[in-house]
Formats: structure tokens, sequence, C-alpha cells
């Protein structure tokens, strides 16, 4: 099942949209409550709850598949404080899900475009943030 079929979808969410990279993965992406600036521990106890809804699906939907619950591991420790190697983790994520989990890689990227990891991203600064908003297909601030 992919974000944009999610079937409790959150209020704020924005019109689901392609993303590049992962070729028929259509995801949706909550909106920051907060704005710009850092990044509140409500916020990333709100990031860490939808990590465990997706650790929670893909463990449904694939049982037994531990590479899969790895990756996701790593991917919410690549998505706390982003460096440019955390992006390419990013990117190799989603391009195994895209090959090995399908029906999962929709779900499993709108968490690297969720919009904390976003504005995680621009606290980073300069090529990192520039290099994600283009790997992810994601606006600026």
């Amino acid at each position: 099942m992919t974000a944009a079929h999610h079937p409790d979808p959150h209020p704020c969410q924005v019109p689901a949209r392609r993303l590049p990279g992962a070729p028929g993965a259509v995801v949706r992406a909550e909106q920051a409550a907060d704005g710009p600036g850092p990044v509140s521990a409500a916020e990333m106890a709100a990031l860490r709850a939808e990590f465990a809804r997706v650790r929670a699906l893909v463990a449904r939907a694939a049982p037994g598949d531990g590479r899969a619950l790895d990756l996701l591991r790593e991917l919410e420790e690549s998505v706390a404080d982003p460096t440019p190697e955390d992006l390419s983790t990013m990117v190799y994520v989603r391009r195994w899900f895209t090959r090995n989990r399908p029906a999962l890689a929709g779900t499993v990227t709108s968490l690297m475009v969720h919009p904390v990891v976003g504005r995680l991203v621009d606290a980073a600064g300069g090529a990192v943030a520039e290099d994600y908003r283009r790997r992810f297909g994601v606006p600026g601030p």
C-alpha cells in the first residue's frame, strides 16, 4: 500500500505527487505544523511515530523480511542528522524498496519527504539541502 492510498489520511496532507527515481511511487507528505526553524521535540516524536507506523506496515506486508526492517532503521538514523552520505543512504533505501518491495516504496519514500525531514536537511544547510531537494524533488524553504 502506498501513502497515497493510506487508509487513514492525516487531515493536513498535501496532494499526492510523483517522485523522481521511484517509478510509480506516489506519496503524500504532511505539512509541517511549526514552519521553518529548529525542529521541536514534539515534531521529532511525530516523525519517530511515523517511522514506527511504517515499520508495522512493512512487518505486516513482508513478514520475516529482516532486510526491509534493517533498511528502515538505517533510514531513520540517516534522517536524524543528515550528511551527504546519509542522502546516499536515503537514495539506496528508496531504490531497494522500489526494486524489492514496490508496494511499499511510496510509503517508505514518504518518510524521506516528510516535512520534518526537510527541515532537518535544511538545518544541515548548503550542499546537503540542495542535493536533497534535487534528489527527492522537494521544493526549497
